[in-house]
């Protein structure tokens, strides 16, 4: 039996109950697929500080404000969007760069799947501390 209260779902399950919230609902990321999809990424974008390549490093992504690597030259675009990467920002903004970010100048058009998104987010939360 299941039912919401208050926008969280409860179920009960061989006796116990199981509290769903909206950010566990989203499927959980694996790293080592993750490590597979930033293949699409590595191209432009490294790991390590300070290596800039086409794109900034993605050393230390998670909890960054965007467009805020020393030395890479974003667009004003990218500067001005006052956001700080986590797993709700940057899983919108690898949907579709140019929809999250108007005027960005990164010629990737998306990762359209969801769960290669949170694979690819979880990958970049353990690789890039």
């Amino acid at each position: 039996m299941a039912f919401l209260r208050s926008g969280i779902g409860f179920g009960i399950m061989a006796g116990a109950a199981l509290v769903v919230t909206a950010a566990s609902a989203q499927a959980a990321g694996d790293p080592a697929k993750g490590k597979t999809v930033y293949a699409r990424c590595a191209a432009c974008h490294d790991l390590n500080t300070g290596a800039t390549r086409l794109g900034p490093s993605m050393k230390g992504i998670i909890g960054r404000k965007a467009g805020s690597v020393a030395g890479y030259a974003y667009s004003p675009a990218m500067k001005g969007k006052g956001v700080t990467w986590n797993a709700q920002t940057l899983d919108a903004y690898l949907a579709a760069p140019a929809k999250y970010v108007p005027g960005n100048k990164m010629p990737f058009a998306g990762i359209p799947n969801p769960q290669d998104r949170a694979d690819l987010i979880a990958y970049l939360a353990q690789a890039t501390r």
